[in-house]
């Protein structure tokens, strides 16, 4: 147990001087340091628990590659937060995020390429995307409209309504077009946070983005929704059997295959 322990433990202790970092760099205020020291208690809490219930012995090669992005994304939290009442370092932030991005790939890599796929490593990996979209979303909303929060939002939504709806809770099979729309939701919020085109164009691309998402999603649905019927109609008069049941709390599904390092929840 104190081993499952030290990795959260340890990347609690990193958030910190992750923060004190930038509070040395570029300055930070109460709401970042609140910010930023809650997300990584909750982190550590979160990822703890589910190494304690899968029955992990600790992080894997990848889970630590995840991890490391998790604390970059710590770091995005608490600038974003900070920037609702001072200026925001927007160079930092997209350094920041470019990075956690492209590790983005190289967890799953590294997961595949040390036999170390799970679903709690998958898990873990998704989530954190899934909250540095929200975060880039909170953060651009003010310049862009409010709108754009529903990119960020998305996915959330999707697990509110599995909680309604049994029928969301199936598991869905691997899509790699689920992996390019969920990365671009990221590469296309970090083009905007960074000012880099301009405004009216970055408006038709958040557009286009959320576009994608809402067809991914819409997708993703239909297929529980058809696949909900298929198992409640007998085939050839044997009863269906019930797939089973997975909870995809994020738009890429949670399997071993996507992302590893220990078992997931």
């Amino acid at each position: 147990m104190s081993t499952v322990r030290t990795g959260p433990v340890i990347g609690l202790i990193v958030q910190g001087a992750v923060l004190a970092a930038l509070a040395g760099t570029v300055g930070l205020g109460a709401a970042g340091w609140v910010a930023g020291l809650a997300y990584g208690t909750v982190l550590c809490l979160l990822l703890g628990r589910g190494l304690s219930r899968s029955g992990a012995r600790g992080l894997g090669p990848a889970d630590r590659v995840t991890l490391s992005r998790a604390i970059l994304v710590g770091g995005v939290t608490a600038l974003a937060a900070d920037a609702f009442t001072r200026p925001a370092p927007i160079t930092l932030m997209v350094v920041l995020t470019a990075v956690a991005l492209a590790l983005d790939a190289v967890d799953g890599y590294t997961a595949r390429r040390t036999g170390t796929t799970s679903e709690l490593g998958a898990r873990f990996d998704m989530e954190i995307d899934s909250f540095l979209v929200l975060v880039l979303c909170l953060h651009v909303a003010p310049a862009v409209g409010g709108w754009v929060l529903a990119i960020g939002a998305m996915r959330y939504v999707f697990v509110a309504a599995s909680w309604v709806l049994g029928w969301m809770r199936g598991s869905l099979p691997p899509r790699y077009w689920r992996k390019v729309v969920a990365a671009v939701q990221g590469v296309v919020l970090m083009v905007a946070m960074g000012d880099a085109l301009p405004g009216p164009l970055t408006t038709v691309v958040l557009i286009a983005a959320l576009a994608l998402l809402v067809e991914s999603f819409g997708r993703d649905v239909t297929w529980l929704w058809v696949t909900r019927h298929r198992r409640r109609t007998p085939l050839h008069g044997t009863p269906g059997v019930p797939a089973t049941m997975v909870h995809v709390s994020s738009h890429r599904p949670a399997v071993a295959a996507a992302r590893g390092g220990i078992a997931r929840v």
